[in-house]
């Protein structure tokens, strides 16, 4: 790996099994500050990712990046959400085994995004027809519409998951490979996506097994934060003839349940 690596890469350590002192939480703290100000997100721990949301676009998940992690030895480049990606699936191919990755963090930990990162990287690292794009194209565009529906504004992020989900997407091998996402203030599981891979690893078809909402942001919000996204974009953006068959009126100041909290 250090082969590879640039001297921005080399900003702090890339793996924190070879951090000394491996047991200082401050050691360690500060290693993730370093590589953050190098807008460095990712680290390893061993075959573990650790990454920090930088609340920006970074122009690291370019074609041209995925290119690179795909079919690399996971510890020969510098940490990226790809090499984790790219290293469970051909784990999975060869060993012809269920594999799993747990997406993990707080809330505006950044953890929708990383799994659409994976998708993303599966939808140009797996086999290309025009069946398979289709199917993959759709999948992706999928999550604007799960967002709209279990997505809320809240006071630590303006697009936030109120929502989890289990999405079985089926590939054409009885192999498969779980992506759950968890989120801590909820204790169950996010959104749990399970792929089943064959050989060529093409995904031929999928569907969402459960969709759970936090049904209580419907009639109570704390204040400064808001309901679903849906409802305001129906509001905002449904023509009349909609808006009359939903029984909804354009303005939001009539519903009691959004004005409550400002």
């Amino acid at each position: 790996m250090e082969a590879s690596l640039t001297a921005r890469d080399r900003v702090g350590i890339q793996d924190f099994v070879l951090l000394d002192p491996y047991t200082s939480e401050t050691a360690f703290l500060e290693n993730l500050r370093k590589r953050f100000h190098e807008n460095l997100i990712y680290t390893y721990i061993g075959t573990l990712l650790v990454s920090v949301n930088p609340y920006k676009e970074l122009d690291i998940y370019s074609k041209k990046q995925m290119d690179t992690y795909m079919g690399v030895n996971f510890f020969e480049l510098p940490p990226h959400i790809y090499a984790l990606a790219d290293n469970v699936f051909r784990t999975m191919q060869s060993e012809s085994n269920n594999h799993f990755i747990l997406i993990s963090g707080e809330s505006g930990a950044g953890k929708t995004e990383a799994s659409k990162k994976i998708l993303q990287f599966y939808a140009v690292s797996c086999p290309s027809t025009k069946l398979l794009n289709n199917v993959r194209d759709r999948l992706l565009l999928s999550n604007p519409v799960l967002e709209a529906f279990g997505n809320a504004k809240t006071l630590k992020n303006n697009n936030s998951s109120r929502f989890g989900k289990y999405m079985d997407i089926q590939f054409d091998h009885q192999v498969c490979l779980k992506l759950s996402v968890s989120k801590q203030r909820f204790r169950f599981y996010q959104g749990l996506i399970k792929l089943s891979i064959l050989h060529q690893g093409g995904a031929v078809g999928g569907h969402i097994l459960s969709y759970l909402l936090e049904k209580s942001r419907v009639v109570h919000q704390n204040h400064g934060e808001r309901n679903f996204h849906i409802f305001y974009q129906l509001v905002e953006g449904g023509e009349e003839d909609l808006l009359r068959w939903l029984g909804l009126e354009r303005n939001c100041t009539k519903y009691h349940f959004l004005v409550q909290v400002g």
